[in-house]
């Protein structure tokens, strides 16, 4: 291996492993003494200290580490401080929707209405602090309870679940028929 492909190793090792990684797991990595290591990882704090990069690497007690450079520090924090956007698809959103309405609920209940599997859903409207959960429900197996948060009433516009629109009947019973319907073809299909 020529002495760049060791360099790239190493930039790679450091990019990947996040933390400091020692001189000694570096050689063993590169199968080198490590008196070889330490002088291309040497070389290589030099090219990142000589180059404009927004990255260099620092040596902590004999091991090394890459990380942002200092002067960089302003952009990292104006970037942190931009809101998030959410993309909540159909089947999330639908997910939040029962949840909304019917809580306190459990999944096995969200999986009985939507007839598939709501993990990842649930699990993305708790990543997305719209849903918490609530307990457990005192049942055999003791499920996990759902509910909506703070986060989702600020998301909506609402100040309490009891703001939420009411379906009128008719419109219940509309989308009681059109499921039926879709359940047929399904079937067909």
């Amino acid at each position: 291996m020529e002495q760049q492909d060791y360099k790239s190793v190493i930039e790679a090792i450091l990019f990947t492993m996040g933390e400091s990684v020692s001189l000694e797991r570096i050689a063993n990595a590169l199968e080198i003494e490590k008196k070889e290591a330490k002088r291309l990882v040497n070389e290589l704090m030099d090219d990142y200290q000589n180059s404009n990069r927004g990255i260099s690497i620092i040596e902590l007690d004999g091991a090394y580490q890459m990380c942002t450079k200092p002067d960089m520090y302003e952009y990292l924090i104006r970037i942190a401080k931009q809101p998030k956007h959410r993309v909540l698809t159909d089947v999330v959103l639908e997910t939040l929707s029962i949840i909304a309405y019917k809580q306190p609920i459990t999944r096995v209940e969200i999986e009985k209405i939507r007839g598939v599997s709501c993990d990842h859903a649930v699990n993305k409207l708790l990543e997305y602090n719209l849903i918490k959960e609530l307990g457990r429900l005192d049942a055999p197996g003791k499920p996990l309870l759902f509910g909506t948060t703070e986060e989702f009433l600020r998301s909506f516009g609402v100040q309490s679940i009891d703001e939420l629109p009411v379906l009128n009947p008719e419109q219940v019973e509309e989308f009681r028929q059109e499921a039926e319907e879709e359940m047929k073809v399904d079937l067909k299909i």
